[in-house]
């Protein structure tokens, strides 16, 4: 849901993003072995969501016919 929270939060990103900070952030993370990256794309994939996702697809066939 965005409201004026999220909308300040994500125009702090922007200034970030514009000003060269998250740039320097990622070459610096990739730079390191994406250390963090790598932690939260596990957490991402971990998450209970994806788990039911994954038996949920499984119970599809016609998902894999259209690839």
């Amino acid at each position: 849901m965005v409201n004026d929270k999220t909308k300040k939060e994500m125009g702090k990103i922007l200034k970030e993003i514009q000003k060269g900070k998250f740039v320097k952030q990622w070459i610096a993370e990739n730079a390191g072995g994406r250390k963090e990256y790598n932690r939260l794309m596990q957490a991402d994939l971990d998450h209970q969501i994806e788990k039911v996702g994954k038996e949920l697809r499984a119970r599809m066939p016609w998902l894999e016919q259209g690839r």
